[in-house]
């Protein structure tokens, strides 16, 4: 792939998905596209590359950002922040929404679905506690195909195994033969539809939590800004936002202020101070960790 060729690639990339690729990326770009050219029966990337700037065929470009943007989950990712939702915000919000029993969250660049049927599966521990609620889990994603996968609630042993402790496994999973399929109750917990973080979010409506985890990465300066905004416009003072381990708000939004003590967990920026939270219970903590595969 020349450098007129890169250019456009990731210039076309960079306005439909807002992902920023340096010139050390152009390897991944002919990794990734090369099935793509494939699919639709070129001899190669760069005869691909030639016939969307000659068309500007939208199916072509489609299978492009798709092909660039779906990036790999695993279920209770670094652990931590599932450990901090359950520990802290989940009994915030049981405890500031007692009126109205009800919450939202928002799984925000989803993939194929372990980080919401996590959250999903959580929930279902605590289902004790949420006797009467109303909660629901919106998990969205700019590829179709990504989605698709996530709404079967299917998953390689691999997948299924990979960060899942086995006590979920064997409770929340049905075998298929070499594979794991979520069970219904779990799945129903649920809601996926497509959505560019690009576009404005309000049509999605309010949450209480919002997950954005391991994206932003992917994004430029001003990108970052416009959705880190387009969220805190979707919270309510005391709405919780979490970031992946290598992302943060400092530089970028004034939106936010840390909540608690714990790095990549936000809440908005006039909201009235968060305690600091309470040591978490180690018998708990490892319990948790012993039973991942």
């Amino acid at each position: 792939m020349n450098v007129n060729d890169f250019n456009f690639i990731s210039s076309l990339l960079l306005e439909k998905s807002g992902l920023a690729l340096g010139p050390d990326k152009k390897y991944l770009l002919e990794s990734r596209l090369t099935p793509v050219a494939r699919e639709f029966e070129m001899a190669g990337v760069d005869e691909l590359v030639k016939m969307i700037q000659r068309t500007r065929d939208k199916k072509m470009i489609d299978k492009v950002t798709e092909a660039m943007t779906t990036n790999e989950s695993f279920f209770f990712r670094d652990v931590r922040p599932f450990e901090t939702f359950r520990e802290k915000v989940l009994p915030a919000l049981l405890e500031s929404r007692r009126e109205r029993k009800s919450f939202r969250i928002w799984c925000a660049a989803a993939s194929s679905g372990q980080e919401a049927y996590s959250l999903a599966m959580i929930l279902k521990e605590e289902s004790a506690k949420l006797a009467g609620w109303r909660y629901e889990i919106v998990g969205t994603d700019i590829s179709n195909k990504i989605l698709q996968k996530a709404r079967s609630g299917k998953y390689t042993q691999f997948e299924a195994q990979r960060g899942l402790p086995v006590a979920m496994l064997s409770k929340y999973f049905e075998a298929d033969g070499d594979s794991w399929t979520i069970r219904p109750e779990i799945r129903s917990m649920v809601q996926y539809r497509e959505f560019n973080l690009l576009n404005n979010p309000a049509a999605l409506g309010r949450f209480d939590v919002v997950f954005c985890r391991n994206v932003l990465i992917y994004f430029d300066a001003e990108t970052k800004s416009k959705v880190l905004e387009g969220v805190a416009n979707l919270m309510p003072d005391d709405g919780v936002l979490f970031l992946g381990g290598a992302e943060t708000v400092l530089g970028i939004s004034k939106r936010y202020k840390p909540y608690g003590d714990r790095s990549g967990v936000y809440t908005i920026a006039n909201s009235p101070p968060v305690s600091q939270f309470t040591p978490i219970n180690t018998t708990r903590r490892e319990s948790w960790q012993s039973t991942q595969t």
